[in-house]
Parts: structure tokens; C-alpha cells; sequence
């Protein structure tokens, strides 16, 4: 059984997939930062100082005892991080599409790229063996 582990876990497609989702685990930090850090910002401040991140809708207000200690969390729906989640989405959508598009260009280049004229055919071998004999002949 682990000699199979090994022979499975050492195929060209795992390391390949596991390097892709590595990757795609930190671009995809890149992408929830960029997004929280400079494209929400200026969002929001064109919509009236807007922090998206506490954009929500209350159910039930969170309960406090009489010190002012929270007893009971708030009820909320937080669309604003949705929002936050969906643009994260679009970003990476986008860039995933550019790559593939990218990648289908090249793949047309490369079949579109005429092949080299093939050398004009020579005489074949009955053709020699021919011209043999005529010459042993004279």
C-alpha cells in the first residue's frame, strides 16, 4: 500500500495540482487584499465614507447585561462583506480569463505558423538504380 502512495503521490498531475493550489491560495490573498485595501477604499469614500466591511442588516441587536458586557452576539447579515467577496471574485475571474485567452493566442500562433516548403522530391531509388545500369551498360 505505500509503495502505491508513493507511485500516486509522485505522478507528474498530483505535484502539478498541488503546486497550482498553492498558488492559487496565495494569489487569492493577493486578490482579497488588493480588493479590501485599495479598490474598497476609494468605493466607499465616493459613496459617503462607506466602510463595506460594516455594511449589514441587524435581526436581533446583540443583548448587554447591566455592566455593558455583551451577553448575546448581534443577529446581522453582512451583505457588505458579500459585496467585498463578489469583487474578489470578478478580480480573479478576470484574470483567469486573460490568462486562458493568453494562452488560447499563443496555442493559435503556433498552429497558424506555416511549416517549412518540403524539399522538392528527389529521384527514388528505382530511379537510381536505373540510371546504375545505363551508366554500367555504356
Amino acid at each position: 500500500m505505500l509503495k502505491e502512495f508513493k507511485a500516486f503521490i509522485l505522478r507528474g498531475n498530483v505535484l502539478e495540482l498541488a503546486v497550482a493550489v498553492i498558488i492559487a491560495g496565495a494569489f487569492g490573498a493577493v486578490v482579497a487584499s488588493f480588493t479590501n485595501d485599495v479598490i474598497m477604499p476609494p468605493i466607499g469614500l465616493l459613496l459617503g465614507g462607506v466602510d463595506f466591511s460594516a455594511l449589514a442588516f441587524t435581526l436581533k441587536d446583540a443583548q448587554l447585561d447591566a455592566t455593558g458586557a455583551v451577553v448575546a452576539e448581534a443577529v446581522q447579515i453582512r451583505y457588505g462583506a458579500f459585496l467585498q467577496k463578489v469583487i474578489d471574485f470578478v478580480i480573479i475571474a478576470f484574470v483567469i480569463f486573460m490568462l486562458v485567452r493568453t494562452y488560447n493566442n499563443m496555442q493559435k500562433k503556433e498552429e497558424a505558423a506555416p511549416a517549412a516548403p518540403a524539399p522538392p522530391p528527389g529521384p527514388t531509388a528505382e530511379d537510381l538504380l536505373a540510371e546504375i545500369r545505363d551508366l554500367l551498360k555504356k
